[in-house]
């Protein structure tokens, strides 16, 4: 089981590989206790994330 300082780790490391991108969710967040919120972001946000994990998938 994973401990909420495990879940704050992982947060900081999503946000940092996202930036890495130039994708920034305002709305990530830790939600219940071990869980990440992903939170709502705009189409053009989605695109991006879904452009980079695309490239990502192709390497």
């Amino acid at each position: 089981m994973h401990t909420p300082y495990d879940t704050t780790l992982c947060l900081e490391e999503l946000r940092d590989a996202l930036a890495l991108h130039g994708i920034t969710l305002p709305s990530l967040r830790v939600g219940v206790p071990t869980l990440i919120t992903l939170g709502d972001c705009n189409v053009g946000t989605a695109r991006e994330l879904a452009a980079a994990l695309r490239e990502a998938a192709e390497r």
